[in-house]
């Protein structure tokens, strides 16, 4: 198999183009969508959500054993590789604090998981991980706690909690006598409902799609969109983070733009991180990066809780 998508992760199972015939295999309701490529090799049709549901669930059950998975209809449906690489290097991250080794008993929690459950999924299956799910939205946290009690094994390794204060992100999650080795967040990344048809509309042109103002690949408004769009997020979680500073070694959230990056940095000043880090991620052409801040010192963090 030749490497189809440079920059992933080297621990990243989708770094090698998609066998669709296994996929097919661990999902045959993928087969119903398998289209030619203009040089004669099986793929899927990326403007269709169906497609890309379809390919999801092989995804899924294919690498990381999750047999029973859906969302409902109009919901977010993650790119599978770019989501991975997000959690190995998070692993590389709690590594560099337990001597080099990626810490096996690791407790993370995922702020807006989402109906799709995607980072928990994966972090369970690669590094056996427990985890902690927050959402606000009623149907998709039922989504995400159908894929939980489907699954063999998710009901001791995921629990999820619905946050009921849409303005708040760790309050009301974070537990009074409770310990994380980390928090991941995807956060959303539009300041309104117009950007994000707008930025949905450039995506379905880019694969040759009419604009008709759906929304690709789906997506809920407090998926996509939030007032004063990703910056005003991320601070706003930086702002609650200090608060719950001795009860999780290290904060992360996904960053879409590196122009954003200088207002966070400032408030990270602000609310006296001691440590801040940048992770770089590459999927072919499409750059992302995650920032980790810690209000732990080295040895405070080498300590388990």
């Amino acid at each position: 198999m030749t490497a189809e998508k440079p920059g992933l992760h080297p621990r990243n199972r989708h770094r090698s183009r998609y066998d669709m015939n296994a996929l097919c295999q661990s999902c045959p309701q993928l087969q119903a969508f398998i289209v030619q490529t203009p040089a004669g090799e099986p793929s899927v049709n990326f403007a269709d959500p169906l497609a890309v549901k379809a390919l999801n669930k092989a995804l899924l059950a294919h690498f990381y054993g999750v047999t029973q998975w859906d969302i409902p209809e109009g919901f977010l449906c993650p790119p599978v590789p770019g989501r991975a690489d997000y959690v190995h290097h998070l692993a590389d991250l709690l590594a560099e604090d337990n001597a080099g080794t990626i810490p096996p008993q690791a407790t993370v929690l995922d702020i807006g998981t989402g109906a799709n459950l995607i980072y928990p999924l994966i972090g369970v299956a690669e590094y056996g991980w427990r985890f902690t799910g927050s959402e606000t939205g009623k149907e998709a946290y039922a989504s995400a706690q159908a894929i939980v009690n489907g699954n063999e094994g998710l009901t001791r390794a995921i629990r999820l909690r619905r946050q009921k204060e849409a303005s708040d992100i760790f309050n009301g999650i974070i537990h009074k006598n409770e310990s994380y080795d980390a928090t991941m967040c995807n956060p959303p990344f539009h300041d309104s409902a117009e950007t994000a048809r707008a930025g949905s509309e450039r995506k379905r042109r880019n694969l040759g799609q009419a604009e008709d103002g759906a929304l690709n690949f789906g997506g809920q408004q407090h998926e996509l969109w939030c007032e004063g769009g990703e910056v005003a997020f991320i601070e706003k979680m930086i702002a609650e983070s200090k608060l719950f500073a001795r009860q999780v070694k290290w904060f992360t959230t996904l960053v879409s733009r590196g122009d954003n990056l200088p207002p966070l940095y400032r408030a990270l000043t602000a609310v006296g991180a001691v440590k801040v880090v940048k992770k770089e991620m590459a999927q072919g052409q499409k750059q992302s990066r995650f920032i980790a801040w810690t209000f732990m010192d080295d040895a405070k963090r080498r300590k388990s809780f």
